[in-house]
């Protein structure tokens, strides 16, 4: 198709468009444009992913006239229609209370990523911490966000707001402190939140030997169903743990910590030679 053709169909699209119309789809854009904000940062955002790869499984399977795949993929959009008011109710809860309030359509910063150094500092002031609480025995829960937003249980607490550093984390978990309880929340090198309620695992096993607290259990609650990584420090003896993908490393020393928390949010630090790399690298 020409240029030509396409202007002339672009202006005969423009003539029987009213302006009715063009004030329609702007407030449609403009309300799916607040909801994928409203999604952003949740783990609503991995579900809308899977169901979009349902649909485009249906579109392919019935294009290729391939009947079982669509039956099935059929099958389950039924039971979808059950399930996704149950799965969305946080965002569907919170974007009925910011439409009460009037926040939907108010504009929402991005947050910038964050350079090595920032990293660096971070990880030096959660090392700290981390000694800090160990020596006296304060329990926390830390809760590092990656890429899985964790927007729904910063809700469940208090907003902070203020940059990362190990004498507010200190403060935070201090028994005197109303928050101590709850889980802090980090969203790159600021505090989002304090006091904040996490989901216990349901999977877990609890031994004799080592018996696992609630801090544990709601540490490897949110690490199995999303991305974080969550700093543990056992009210009962100290010792310093760390969840990530539904596991429990425990018994970590300050070293230990730092070299998870480096590898978790991958510092662009150069490779280490293997020895072989090394004998190469002498004789040069």
């Amino acid at each position: 198709m020409s240029t030509s053709a396409i202007l002339d169909a672009l202006v005969r699209l423009l003539s029987v468009l009213r302006w009715q119309d063009l004030l329609d789809i702007t407030i449609v854009s403009l309300v799916f444009y607040r909801l994928f904000l409203l999604i952003r940062g949740t783990r609503a955002v991995q579900l809308l992913r899977g169901l979009l790869l349902l649909l485009t499984a249906y579109l392919v399977a019935n294009a290729l006239q391939l009947h079982t795949i669509t039956w099935l993929v059929q099958s389950t959009a039924t039971m979808l229609i059950v399930a996704v008011p149950l799965v969305f109710q946080p965002e569907l809860r919170r974007a009925l209370a910011m439409l009460g309030q009037g926040e939907i359509f108010r504009p929402e910063r991005f947050a910038a990523a964050r350079p090595d150094e920032e990293v660096q500092h971070l990880i030096g002031e959660l090392v700290a911490t981390a000694r800090v609480l160990t020596s006296r025995k304060v329990g926390a829960l830390i809760i590092l966000e990656r890429q899985t937003g964790l927007k729904e249980f910063a809700e469940t607490g208090t907003a902070i707001g203020a940059k990362v550093s190990a004498e507010l984390l200190t403060s935070l978990f201090l028994p005197g402190s109303p928050l101590h309880d709850g889980a802090v929340l980090l969203r790159g090198d600021r505090i989002v939140a304090a006091g904040a309620l996490l989901p216990l695992s349901e999977t877990i096993r609890r031994s004799a030997r080592r018996p696992i607290g609630t801090r544990h259990r709601a540490a490897l609650g949110l690490t199995e169903t999303t991305d974080a990584l969550a700093i543990v420090v056992s009210e009962e003896t100290g010792a310093l743990s760390i969840a990530e993908q539904g596991q429990l490393h425990r018994f970590l020393t300050e070293d230990e910590l730092r070299g998870r928390l480096e590898a978790a949010l991958m510092l662009s630090r150069p490779p280490v030679p293997s020895p072989l790399g090394r004998l190469l690298l002498s004789r040069r």
